[in-house]
């Protein structure tokens, strides 16, 4: 790997296991109760007439609301939810612990929050800008970066961030995916056959909450 973190004394690397899983409970969490609040809305106005007979212009505008949640959710489900895509990453590239982590920016997007950070590595410079957003679709930034974090994948193509002592992962693609041709063009066939295999070879497409230049 290009990107060989070192640390005289890294944290205990995470369970991978145990952090996918908890990443798909939460993701299961988030459509359930979507979808449960979306049932509610869409039933208020059918029991209010049929068991009160109150047939009420506002109430009825409960099911509209039911639908743009649902709509809503959907749209989270296809761009902004990231955690089958970390885990085929996770699945790929081993975990290496990066010293430090900076959030340089944050950025609000109905899709979900996008980050700009920077993953250090000790004894390197140059770390490209990344772009990243929490795998499960969370929108408040994971505590205890400045402790460092694990990573895996290659920072030219992306990868999946892992902070030591909790559960939450980001996606990250590099914030100029142009800007970082360079690099992926270096890339040894080694390198370059494990990124098509994590499929991080691609500029994201289907993210929109990932553009620009993701």
């Amino acid at each position: 790997m290009a990107y060989d973190a070192q640390t005289p004394t890294p944290p205990e690397a995470p369970d991978v296991a145990q952090v996918l899983r908890e990443n798909y409970i939460s993701l299961a969490k988030f459509v359930v109760l979507r979808l449960l609040i979306t049932v509610v809305l869409v039933a208020i106005p059918v029991a209010a007439d049929r068991l009160l007979g109150v047939d009420s212009f506002f109430v009825t505008l409960c099911i509209p609301a039911g639908v743009l949640l649902l709509i809503f959710t959907l749209y989270r489900l296809v761009y902004g939810i990231r955690v089958f895509q970390c885990a085929r990453v996770l699945r790929t590239y081993p975990l290496e612990f990066h010293p430090r982590v900076v959030k340089k920016r944050e950025r609000w997007t109905r899709y979900g929050d996008v980050l700009e950070v920077r993953v250090t590595t000790r004894g390197q410079h140059g770390a490209p800008l990344m772009l990243a957003v929490n795998a499960a679709g969370r929108r408040r930034w994971p505590e205890s970066t400045e402790e460092g974090a694990w990573f895996a994948g290659d920072l030219p193509f992306g990868g999946v961030l892992v902070l030591p002592g909790q559960r939450s992962m980001l996606f990250l693609k590099p914030a100029d995916w142009d800007k970082t041709a360079r690099r992926r063009d270096e890339a040894d066939p080694e390198r370059l056959a494990r990124a098509q295999q994590a499929r991080l070879t691609h500029r994201t497409k289907r993210a929109v909450m990932m553009r620009p230049g993701a």
